[in-house]
């Protein structure tokens, strides 16, 4: 298919990310599906680890779960499909798929932000305020407070995918290995001055709102853990630096990826457009379980617990 500048009823969309990668797609697939499936194992042990053992049944590891959770979700919208196509060598994707593909990878991103903004002010809540702390949150609240996110986040999203339900497209070829609602507004015939503004200012409210209510929980217990004993300090301390290590790198990628959109000249790909936000996407999507699975010390003393159980089963 090629790009037209005719109104057409678009049934589906060609991936030219898809067929610029043909060539080394098997490999690309490949390393898909091992990347999918430690993260989806890493992350079945975090949850399985939690849910069976009382004594993490606290609001960290809850968010925690959350996060990871949250994380396997954002990977099974995405790797999945992509082994397949790469496999096959399908580079087309339905409208209806678009979509969904367009949803799913939307309300990772925002449920990542808004969960790390959570744990951020529960960690500020730890260390700052430790006697009220399990009054102020408790597994409960940290219960709810996840739901409202997925609820927000699931409506203003879907008011994005409405909005971009009324156009019409003049083309059919869209510049990644994925879909998008940005990648593909481009495309459309008609005018899409009220789904840029709408999608430009809910992505700047939330990531402004989120970033500076998380530098504030952050530049706070770092303050509080220097006045603390040694001991505590370093405890919370190591916590601390392993929510921002996560974050971080979460940050980073996220902005890479935009700026790769923003810097982007014309509509023809080259390998290197294509594979340095493959990988970017790909440890976006599945980072944060190997960070808390190494760096938490309950989890992993838990998750090791438990693959020596299952490896004793299996002699």
């Amino acid at each position: 298919m090629s790009l037209s500048t005719k109104n057409v009823s678009v049934t589906n969309f060609v991936l030219m990310g898809l067929v610029e990668i043909e060539s080394f797609g098997y490999v690309c697939a490949v390393l898909a599906l091992a990347l999918f499936s430690f993260t989806l194992f890493l992350t079945s042990m975090i949850v399985y680890v939690t849910w069976t053992e009382k004594s993490l049944h606290e609001p960290m590891y809850i968010l925690i779960c959350v996060l990871v959770i949250n994380v396997m979700f954002g990977n099974a919208s995405y790797f999945p499909k992509l082994a397949i196509d790469l496999f096959s060598g399908c580079s087309t994707i339905s409208y209806t798929g678009c979509l969904c593909q367009s949803f799913c990878l939307q309300l990772y991103s925002w449920v990542e932000m808004y969960t790390f903004t959570v744990m951020a002010y529960d960690r500020y809540l730890a260390v700052g305020h430790p006697l009220r702390y399990h009054t102020l949150m408790t597994n409960g609240t940290a219960k709810k407070i996840s739901l409202a996110i997925y609820v927000f986040n699931v409506v203003i999203i879907i008011v994005s995918v409405l909005l971009t339900l009324r156009l019409t497209f003049c083309g059919v070829n869209i510049n990644n290995v994925f879909c998008e609602i940005v990648s593909i507004q481009p495309l459309a015939c008609n005018d899409i001055t009220i789904n840029v503004l709408y999608g430009t200012s809910l992505a700047l409210f939330n990531f402004i709102s989120c970033l500076l209510v998380i530098m504030y929980c952050y530049i706070r217990t770092v303050i509080i853990c220097l006045k603390l004993s040694a001991e505590s300090s370093k405890k919370a301390m190591h916590t601390l630096m392993t929510h921002i290590l996560a974050f971080s790198i979460y940050i980073v990628l996220v902005l890479f990826i935009v700026f790769r959109y923003s810097l982007s000249t014309g509509s023809v790909l080259t390998k290197v457009d294509i594979i340095i936000p493959l990988i970017g996407t790909g440890i976006a999507t599945s980072v944060n379980p190997l960070i808390y699975g190494i760096r938490t010390k309950a989890l992993r003393e838990k998750i090791v617990c438990n693959l020596y159980k299952m490896v004793g089963k299996l002699k």
